[in-house]
């Protein structure tokens, strides 16, 4: 807890996030000025949430969502805050994220009355299909993207863990409930700006600004509140405060705006082999954007199924130094 409070205080006088806070104030300021030129739907609903009556599913499913994260986030916030992970082996990361990751994926087959989808059938449901989405582009995130982040900004994973495609099987699992959550947010906030605003070129330049400034901000939100965790880093940390959450922001920039469309229109709905032609879609429109920035900065792209620190046991966070991960 010592480390943490003194990251903590590190952070409260550290340049690059003052810098960081302000720029995302800006934008934020300069959001409100366009909403303040937007047009008021007289006839909209002004709605955080789904219809109750008409997508009762999926106003079901987000709330669960959101109650969902309260949780895993009090989790890690244990974790890190305890620095229990310094007693974490291989088996210890695959539970904790596994077991994180289960009961979103498990619950519209076996909890579907969570949702109140247990009258409809299970590849109907849209918790299944928001679950398909968000697992496709995650994967697709970890197994492709990650190597972007190896090479354009030398980051690193050093934690004991088993590897996929140079990449702990963990993340693949954490990345699922951290994007439920994150997608989930930016439905409210799409959905808010689509029912508060008549339609036109002023709602079209809110929206684009606003599903802008949520990526940004959440890229940097993920990269300030994991600094904590010594497993994860990277070369040069004010770049990845900057740059990196720019690059990073490239995922919601398409995923955002692509996921609020499953099954927004209701009675239209989406089935199975559309949902994942979506997400497959946006996570292809994600890697070429993250590609165009790669060639645009010179970097060559360099995919290794090893990660260093399973060559070289000094590259091994602390508290696992001169151990193999």
């Amino acid at each position: 807890m010592a480390k943490v409070l003194e990251g903590l205080a590190f952070l409260a006088v550290d340049p690059t996030v003052h810098r960081m806070c302000q720029v995302i104030g800006a934008m934020v300021s300069g959001l409100v000025v366009v909403g303040m030129l937007c047009t008021s739907d007289v006839k909209g609903r002004r709605n955080w949430l789904p219809d109750c009556k008409l997508n009762s599913c999926k106003r079901n499913w987000e709330v669960f969502s959101l109650t969902y994260g309260v949780f895993w986030i009090t989790c890690f916030a244990i974790i890190i805050g305890g620095e229990l992970y310094e007693s974490f082996d291989r088996e210890h990361y695959m539970i904790v994220c596994g077991g994180l990751a289960t009961p979103l994926l498990l619950q519209p087959i076996l909890l579907p009355s969570i949702t109140g989808e247990s009258d409809v059938p299970l590849f109907e449901r849209y918790s299944l299909k928001a679950n398909l989405w968000i697992f496709i582009f995650g994967f697709i995130g970890n197994y492709w993207y990650t190597h972007y982040f190896y090479n354009v900004l030398e980051a690193h994973y050093s934690m004991p863990s088993w590897d996929l495609n140079g990449v702990p099987i963990p993340m693949y699992l954490a990345t699922h409930f951290y994007f439920c959550f994150y997608h989930v947010l930016s439905n409210l906030a799409l959905r808010k700006a689509y029912s508060t605003f008549s339609p036109g070129a002023m709602r079209r330049l809110f929206v684009i600004s606003l599903v802008l400034i949520m990526s940004y901000a959440t890229a940097f939100m993920e990269s300030l509140t994991i600094s904590g965790f010594p497993c994860y880093g990277f070369k040069d940390r004010d770049l990845a405060y900057t740059l990196g959450s720019a690059f990073y922001g490239i995922y919601f920039i398409v995923s955002f705006p692509m996921f609020l469309r499953l099954d927004e229109s209701p009675p239209k709905k989406w089935d199975l082999f559309t949902v994942a032609v979506e997400a497959l879609a946006s996570g292809m429109a994600v890697l070429m954007l993250l590609d165009i920035v790669r060639v645009c900065m010179g970097i060559d792209l360099n995919i290794r199924l090893n990660r260093p620190c399973k060559l070289n046991a000094a590259f091994t966070c602390k508290p696992f130094n001169f151990k193999t991960c």
